[in-house]
């Protein structure tokens, strides 16, 4: 009678390993892909400067894109939530290669952005297929979504702990869904692997030296962290003015299309590509060589002016470079090492952007080891509660307030 009453338990583990399984492989290659044409098309954009001058032209051919044949999927990674929290149809597959390829262009042409928010939309385009494949509930669903992004993240930074982690988080501000929590990991393994397996290396990065715990040390760490947080609130704000000043311009091609002539008069007059792309060689060199004090602040501006134009990619490598480079200024001051400050900020703001402390103190782990992890959970947290009551994700529900100043304020 008992192995009878476990059939069900093991069917029920086989089909989940078994999703697990093709979902990882499918997005972990997908990513493979999309990174080596990524390193492609910055090294081209670097070895040319003068197709900066295209940006233009490539915003149009994204905003027509979108506008015609992209609109059921224009919203990106907040169609993904929306459809965790109230599922009404399948993601359309389009997605994928509609955002792998308006990444591309932006990239190749000398936008500023990232890379998460097209391997989560890819991720979950791939992930959701299997729903109408094998036509699952609508539970089932939630779970094979929250594994779609997992996966996509998990394989995009080589961060399978963060990446399951960060699935589970970002759904609901102060919740987590434990019910896919094995889901989510598996799945984030396989497709790192994966990814792996087909020869992508991920960026390395170092803190040599940690300063011992000390009262005065716990002081700068709160400090740092409230810095951090109020940096992620003002690159959430300046993402929602932006988008705001771009709906003003009532045909949507166009939006990227005037963006795109600013951010190129931008490039020239600063007579520098350090602001735009990823930024990643930046990013490495604030662990050890000091950086301009205002790096951060530019990288901000023209990220969130390049995303809210139209322009794809994600905010996340993009909130690396602001953080890593504020904790590089910030070396000017504050008696920590330069390598810790930069990997706390690197972490810190993501957390407060995107509200997930959880998963951006494992993704700290994860870079930069895990003797680190007590400086790196404390400035992500604290950057979480001092970064506003909402982050980058609109579609992002707020399950409970912070803290009681976010319940009092909202009184007002």
């Amino acid at each position: 009678m008992a192995q009878l009453q476990q059939i069900p338990h093991l069917s029920y583990l086989l089909k989940w390993v078994l999703l697990a399984l093709v979902i990882g492989v499918s997005v972990g290659s997908a990513s493979a892909f999309f990174l080596t044409s990524l390193n492609w098309v910055t090294n081209f954009r670097e070895s040319n400067t003068w197709i900066i001058a295209l940006l233009p032209l490539g915003g149009l051919i994204i905003g027509l894109t979108y506008h015609y044949y992209g609109t059921s999927v224009v919203k990106g990674n907040n169609l993904l939530l929306e459809e965790l929290h109230t599922p009404t149809q399948i993601i359309p597959f389009k997605m994928a290669p509609l955002v792998i390829i308006g990444t591309l262009v932006t990239h190749l042409l000398g936008g500023s952005a990232g890379r998460e928010g097209t391997a989560v939309q890819m991720g979950g385009a791939i992930a959701d297929r299997f729903t109408h494949i094998f036509k699952l509930i609508e539970t089932d669903r939630k779970i094979i979504l929250i594994m779609g992004i997992s996966a996509g993240f998990a394989s995009v930074f080589g961060t399978p702990l963060a990446g399951a982690i960060f699935a589970l988080e970002v759904m609901v501000l102060g919740r987590m869904r434990y019910k896919a929590i094995a889901q989510s990991f598996i799945v984030a393994y396989i497709a790192d692997y994966t990814c792996t397996a087909w020869q992508i290396t991920h960026t390395q990065y170092q803190i040599p030296f940690i300063s011992a715990m000390q009262p005065v040390i716990l002081l700068w760490i709160v400090f740092t962290g409230i810095l951090f947080g109020i940096t992620a609130f003002l690159f959430s704000q300046s993402m929602h003015f932006f988008s705001g000043l771009f709906k003003h311009i009532k045909y949507p091609p166009l939006r990227p299309v005037i963006g795109g002539v600013f951010i190129a008069l931008a490039v020239w007059t600063l007579g520098t590509t350090k602001y735009i792309g990823l930024g990643i060689p930046t990013i490495v060199e604030a662990f050890s060589i000091q950086q301009p004090e205002y790096a951060f602040l530019l990288k901000l501006i023209i990220t969130a002016f390049t995303l809210s134009a139209g322009f794809k990619g994600g905010e996340v490598t993009p909130l690396f470079f602001i953080g890593a480079t504020l904790g590089n200024a910030l070396f000017l001051f504050v008696p920590l090492p330069m390598a810790l400050l930069a990997g706390m900020g690197f972490v810190a703001v993501f957390s407060g952007a995107t509200n997930t402390p959880i998963a951006c103190t494992v993704m700290g782990m994860e870079l930069f080891g895990y003797e680190c992890g007590l400086y790196i959970g404390l400035a992500c947290f604290i950057a979480y509660l001092f970064s506003g009551n909402k982050g980058i994700y609109t579609s992002q529900i707020v399950g409970g307030p912070k803290h009681y100043f976010y319940t009092w304020l909202s009184k007002k």
